[in-house]
């Protein structure tokens, strides 16, 4: 039995049943079952969510990533600036990275101003935060692996030299 193959289709879709997933994986239902309450008593299954296009719907959601920069001092580490910053939420994400800043943040508020006014009261004046860089989310095309939208054309004009 693979939990991995189990683990791969539930991240494709979590709607599966374990009669579903039984079929696809040549497991019986019961060895499905309870690769999935090992996956989610050692928690590797975190929880399950819809993935939802925000521009399907009428009532906008503003979502924002936000590069930070931070300085660490002898008493503070990553973990506990990520630990203050996962605790509101207004951050729907939050990863350490490798690169030109340190964090990448996901932020999600009901307009521009509460996502800006989050940013700057409560973010920003953490003091091991030396920087903030805030990029709005226009367009969503992909969500967790899921193509969004409607399958239009990009209505841009082509340009080639």
């Amino acid at each position: 039995m693979s939990e991995r193959e189990v683990l791969e289709l539930l991240r494709e879709n979590a709607r599966y049943s374990t009669d579903d997933i039984a079929r696809m994986t040549g497991l019986d239902e019961q060895e499905v079952e309870a690769a999935i309450e090992e996956l989610e008593a050692t928690g590797v299954v975190r929880g399950y969510q819809a993935v939802v296009d925000w521009d399907k719907l009428e009532d906008e959601r503003v979502r924002a990533e936000v590069e930070l920069n931070v300085h660490l001092d002898r008493e503070t580490g990553y973990g506990d600036i990520a630990e203050r910053l996962a605790r509101f939420p207004q951050v729907t994400a939050l990863r350490l990275v490798s690169g030109d800043y340190d964090f990448d943040m996901e932020v999600e508020g009901d307009s521009i101003r509460e996502v800006s006014q989050f940013i700057s009261e409560k973010v920003a004046p953490v003091p091991e935060i030396t920087q903030t860089v805030t990029h709005y989310v226009m367009t969503s095309y992909k969500e967790n692996g899921i193509e969004l939208g409607d399958g239009e054309d990009d209505e841009r004009l082509s340009f080639s030299p």
